[in-house]
């Protein structure tokens, strides 16, 4: 499930979309400073040099050598590929009609350009996945049984998996960070934002999980897994002899409550019932026996068991009585000033003390139902605190003070990996070269149609969520294209992302299973662009952008204040547009307001942000694509009281979207999958809903004091838990108690 990054696997809303405050000045916003002068400069050259130039050599002071250097062999080939720029004079009219011979060199001019950058990207692919860290599989968990006191005192057997780690030592801390204003509640199944969601798997455990090292579903909560002859009916049974924080068991009456009342009735977030329905259908879910549940699809359903990992059991002796009241009740409770001893939790951490603004600190759950190798009951940790700082420049500041422990993904950006691999060895620590992130950050436009309930009946402008005029441009696939083919994703990738990163043209990450290779990366081209734009019956004149009836094309851009790196990218997509006459206001706000702006009010113009994504399932992605989808952003359709959303205008390319999410979910054939994940890429890439810029590299530094941290490219998910996918065995070498 894809979440805004904010990031919930899929989709939940990081990748994981950051949520910011303003930042201070420090070397971070001199280098988004330097990379837009950069920009600047070489647009210049560029057109000096003039309209058919190439843009130069990269830019970035990161050389691939460095990277591979972080955990892999050194490679003479370039990490990104780089795609050339063409670019138009400032000033073009509506063309005149081509000859069928100009046509044709023109479309072979692109192809050409197309296959030299599919190869070029090709190659830096095969060399990136030289350099990513490749932690040994330890193998499938053991379960074990162990002894315990009872509330009442009497023995009882619990089953606990063992840590396939080798054994650690008890106590200690682990610090790590987050930037922005914190979380946004506790409540797991109520979030809208990456990081409450990774806040929510330190506290609640999974009933199934995805193997780090393999990528294979496999039982967390539970022990076992049965499947149907005919791929309709799981048989999952739980461990016996689970708890709760507080003591009360863990049973199979709340794992019924979990999907059949929480999920189906769409109770907060409601984006796990997207991906847990095909052909808008919810399984039906029952109770066997206090520990064994069924699970009944209505139709075979491939991604089923993945799917279930997105929503972790719920306690039903505690929330049976908000979700009996009104629906808005359960999204305060749990909120961010709730009393930490009210939460009841299943995983390794509890909630502890919540400072807002500064600290989360997490203490160990000693019900936790994992040992370790020598019996002993995990998490090792005592504490797991998340440092809560304004901004991505004061991590950096506060790691390098040795104030935290470790920079997980996304907190490490590419102007900041090749000062940092020079520290590595003085700071005692090592950098961890994961590969590219699922998540991916994109340009989009509000295409909504629809009239806005709370507007201005009479004032034609404030009737709509989008100003009738601007839904005329967002609507249009030749706008979309022609903004696409402008934006010189090259520059992006080697001035702001310093080459830590992947330019970006598709719905999926080149880091997903499923990625559709035959969609050809393209080149900047601004005279393509316009030619675009005219199709669309637009018109340059005196250096501005004009409708087909006489409008400027003027419209407002927002990204999450704080983050650099998006920062920068707005004000390059800014300058690329100018260059089409577009004049482009970019404001960038705090990060709750635009969550509600894409889920709530609806009044938004353009937005650069960001959306996890799923390496293994790209159904995990319903909750996106689908035209009910919860955070289908580009044209959001609201639910309603009942948590349902009404889908009466979707377009032929989104109801075909629809059908092949579906298709691909219910077939065991990988080759149809293929086959439909594929149709469902292209139908992106030809309309451009999301308009595609990158996907970054992700690299973690860790101190060498962590023992047992061992991160897959396959083990990552939203941060705090990030790369900590065995963060219950993970140790301080020579902990103090």
């Amino acid at each position: 499930m894809k979440t805004a990054v904010l990031g919930i696997t899929l989709i939940a809303l990081a990748g994981t979309m950051y949520g910011c405050t303003p930042r201070a000045s420090s070397e971070g916003d001199i280098a988004v400073k330097q990379a837009v002068q950069q920009d600047d400069k070489e647009s210049r050259q560029e057109a000096k040099a003039g309209s058919n130039a190439t843009s130069g050599k990269a830019t970035g002071d990161l050389k691939y050598t460095q990277l591979a250097s972080i955990t892999g062999p050194t490679d003479d080939s370039h990490l990104i590929a780089g795609d050339s720029s063409t670019e138009s004079d400032d000033v073009w009219q509506t063309p005149a009609h081509p000859s069928e011979e100009s046509t044709k060199e023109f479309a072979r001019e692109l192809k050409e350009d197309a296959e030299r950058l599919a190869q070029e990207s090709a190659r830096n692919q095969e060399a990136l996945a030289k350099a990513i860290h490749r932690a040994p599989n330890p193998g499938p968990f053991k379960l074990v049984e162990v002894k315990a006191k009872g509330q009442d005192g009497a023995e009882e057997v619990v089953e606990c998996w063992q840590a396939r780690g080798k054994p650690g030592e008890f106590g200690g801390t682990l610090t790590v960070s987050t930037f922005g204003s914190g979380p946004k509640t506790f409540n797991y199944w109520a979030h809208q934002d990456a990081e409450s969601a990774g806040i929510g798997y330190l506290m609640f455990e999974r009933f199934l999980d995805l193997d780090p090292w393999t990528g294979e579903t496999y039982p967390r909560l539970a022990k076992s897994i049965k499947v149907s002859a005919d791929h309709k009916e799981y048989i999952i049974t739980l461990r016996k002899g689970l708890k709760w924080s507080d003591g009360s068991p863990l049973t199979a009456d709340d794992v019924v409550y979990t999907f059949d009342t929480i999920v189906r009735r769409g109770f907060g977030n409601s984006s796990t019932r997207d991906t847990l329905s095909v052909f808008g259908k919810f399984p039906t879910v029952r109770k066997i026996d206090d520990l064994t549940v069924s699970f009944q699809t209505s139709h075979p359903f491939a991604p089923f068991l993945n799917c279930l990992l997105n929503a972790p059991i719920a306690p039903k002796h505690v929330l049976e009585k908000i979700t009996n009241r009104p629906m808005e009740e359960f999204h305060s409770f749990w909120d961010v000033n709730c009393d930490p001893s009210t939460l009841v939790v299943s995983g390794p951490f509890k909630l502890g003390r919540y400072v807002p603004g500064q600290r989360i600190e997490m203490v160990r759950n000693r019900n936790y139902a994992m040992v370790d190798k020598l019996g002993r009951r995990l998490p090792y940790l005592d504490k797991f605190v998340v440092a809560i700082v304004p901004d991505q420049n004061t991590q950096i500041l506060k790691f390098y003070g040795n104030e935290l422990d470790v920079l997980d993904i996304k907190s490490v950006r590419g102007f900041d990996a090749a000062l940092m691999k020079q520290k590595e060895e003085s700071g005692n620590f090592k950098m961890y070269n994961l590969g590219p992130d699922d998540g991916t950050v994109f340009l989009m436009f509000n295409m909504n149609r629809r009239e806005n309930p709370k507007g201005n009946k009479n004032d034609p402008k404030k009737r709509y969520y989008v100003d009738p005029v601007k839904q005329k441009w967002f609507n249009d696939p030749h706008f979309r294209q022609a903004v696409s083919h402008a934006i010189n994703r090259k520059r992006i990738v080697d001035n702001v992302l310093r080459g830590v990163g992947m330019s970006l043209y598709t719905s999926e990450s080149p880091a997903s299973l499923y990625f559709n290779r035959n969609l050809k990366p393209f080149p900047q081209d601004l005279n393509y662009a316009a030619e675009l734009l005219a199709r669309g019956g637009f018109v340059k004149k005196g250096g501005k952008l004009y409708d087909r009836d006489g409008n400027a094309v003027e419209f407002t851009l927002n990204t999450n204040a704080g983050n650099t790196a998006r920062d920068a990218t707005c004000i390059m997509i800014v300058n690329d547009l100018k260059k089409l006459g577009m004049k482009v206001n970019y404001q960038p706000i705090d990060f709750n307001i635009l969550v509600d702006k894409t889920h709530t009010s609806l009044d938004w113009e353009a937005i650069v942000m960001g959306l996890t994504g799923d390496k293994v399932e790209p159904y995990n992605g319903a909750n996106v694509w689908k035209s009910d989808g919860r955070i289908h952003m580009f044209d959001q359709r609201l639910p309603d009281s009942n948590g349902r959303t009404t889908v009466s205008d979707a377009r032929d390319w989104e109801k075909e979207i629809d059908r092949n999410l579906d298709l691909a979910a219910t077939t065991f054939d990988e080759k149809l999958r293929h086959k439909y994940f594929d149709r469902y890429q292209q139908i992106a890439y030809e309309q451009q809903p999301f308009i595609y810029l990158y996907c970054i590299l992700d690299i973690a530094s860790a101190r060498n004091k962590l023992g047992n941290y061992a991160p897959t490219p396959l083990g990552i998910t939203y941060q705090p838990k990030g790369s900590f996918h065995n963060l219950e065995e993970l140790y301080i070498i020579a902990a103090r108690h």
